[in-house]
């Protein structure tokens, strides 16, 4: 399970080193793609695969259907570590996620998360003070968190 926040630079050669608790639980292979909320969604490839298996069963027919999975596929590219424990990111996800020099990568359960510093701090500052009001929506009074 990816829990967690760290702050890492992207170098020059968009390449981000992932940190060393994430890196055996992502595998030898990954996919990186467009997330929601532009940031990008990093997956190990057992994860990835059951995603693809449910979007295969969205109906063709369904314009939203059609455009999640042209979106959310499009981007996507496998990815591997280098020596140094580095990721390279694609210029588009790069481009999408608005990430200049600062990011941060979050643990999320299934999956990483990679965010400009910017809009990691935008959409932090935006939520935490609904916390409260989410969970209340989220679940219900038996579940104690």
């Amino acid at each position: 399970m990816f829990m967690g926040e760290y702050h890492h630079s992207i170098d020059d050669k968009n390449r981000l080193i992932i940190p060393s608790k994430f890196r055996n639980d992502l595998g030898d292979e990954f996919v990186i793609t467009r997330g929601i909320e532009n940031c990008l969604f990093v997956y190990p490839k057992d994860n990835w695969e059951h995603i693809v298996n449910k979007l295969e069963t969205l109906p063709f027919t369904k314009r939203d259907a059609r455009t999640f999975t042209r979106f959310f596929l499009s981007g996507a590219t496998v990815a591997e570590f280098d020596k140094q424990g580095r990721i390279n990111i694609t210029s588009p996800l790069i481009s999408y996620a608005d990430i200049k020099k600062e990011c941060v990568i979050i643990g999320t359960g299934d999956r990483l998360e990679i965010w400009s510093k910017e809009s990691w701090d935008d959409f932090f500052n935006s939520a935490k003070d609904n916390m409260s009001d989410i969970a209340e929506n989220l679940f219900n009074e038996s579940v104690n968190l």
